[in-house]
């Protein structure tokens, strides 16, 4: 089953958000990190590849290695559970294959690869799209013939061992997606997208917004990329690095992640320490 583009890219960050990738270190390696004295910065990385960049909040969510070590010895510890429960064949459902925006920032404003829209338009990579489109096909089927229930109870077992996440993570997510859904009526941002929109007009194109091109109808088809959309794509690309419309996009969420985590500081100070707990029982439990 193909995807479209936008629905690549929320796939790419919904994936990176539950993968908890993007912290730049933990609280134990970051002195400072678990009391509030250091305040969360952003990173812009390779100026021209927004893939690279980090945003202040990703301070407060787990990097990858602590993601995969953290799924890896649940999947463990669940198998096991499910083993001694009479069930030696069950074996946990396999993550699909990445596709889309690789990191927090890769695709949050847009696409941004020059060389892949002009194979792609808006579609994602076709490797990946085929990688993905082959593991939805093969799906998870489990032929064990476990019991709903000892599979739950088996679930309750393993989270009180090694937790997937903690109660106050949501407060993570609600301040990536709060700062978002804000940037775009910051008043640099709004003026660049004026400044885009005019760009695109100049091309031929009547978009308010750069996710308007993305969003256009025309391109949804999961299956087809057309000419029309490669050059839409293009023209995209050329007036968003004109403007600069990723870093001032970036910059401007940056600014109101800042303000958010400063009002809720503690909070988050505790979302940090319970991860380094996680990760700590995750490691204890791999050997």
């Amino acid at each position: 089953m193909a995807i479209p583009a936008l629905v690549a890219a929320a796939v790419g960050v919904v994936a990176f958000s539950a993968a908890w990738p993007g912290a730049q270190q933990s609280a134990q390696q970051r002195p400072g990190a678990a009391t509030g004295q250091r305040a969360a910065q952003a990173r812009s990385g390779d100026p021209e590849d927004p893939a690279t960049w980090k945003l202040p909040i990703e301070t407060y969510l787990p990097t990858r290695a602590q993601a995969r070590l953290v799924a890896g010895s649940r999947d463990a510890l669940l198998d096991t559970c499910m083993a001694d429960a009479g069930y030696p064949a069950w074996t946990p459902a396999p993550d699909l294959p990445e596709i889309g925006g690789k990191t927090l920032t890769d695709w949050r404003y847009g696409i941004h690869d020059a060389a892949l829209a002009a194979q792609r338009g808006y579609h994602p990579d076709a490797a990946e799209q085929s990688a993905y489109d082959a593991a939805m096909e093969a799906g998870a089927v489990d032929e064990s013939g476990a019991d709903d229930g000892v599979l739950r109870g088996c679930v309750g077992e393993v989270d009180g061992q090694v937790p997937a996440t903690t109660a106050k993570a949501a407060l993570v997510q609600q301040i990536s997606g709060d700062a978002f859904a804000q940037s775009e009526e910051a008043p640099a941002v709004v003026a660049v997208f004026a400044q885009w929109s005019s760009c695109m007009k100049d091309k031929g194109y009547a978009y308010a917004k750069p996710m308007d091109a993305s969003d256009d109808p025309r391109f949804n088809d999961p299956d087809t990329v057309t000419g029309t959309e490669i050059v839409t794509a293009t023209a995209d690309i050329e007036c968003r690095d004109k403007y600069h419309v990723e870093k001032t996009w970036f910059d401007a969420e940056a600014a109101l992640q800042q303000a958010a985590i400063a009002q809720h500081q503690a909070e988050l100070d505790q979302v940090k320490a319970d991860t380094g707990r996680i990760v700590a029982r995750a490691e204890a439990a791999a050997h």
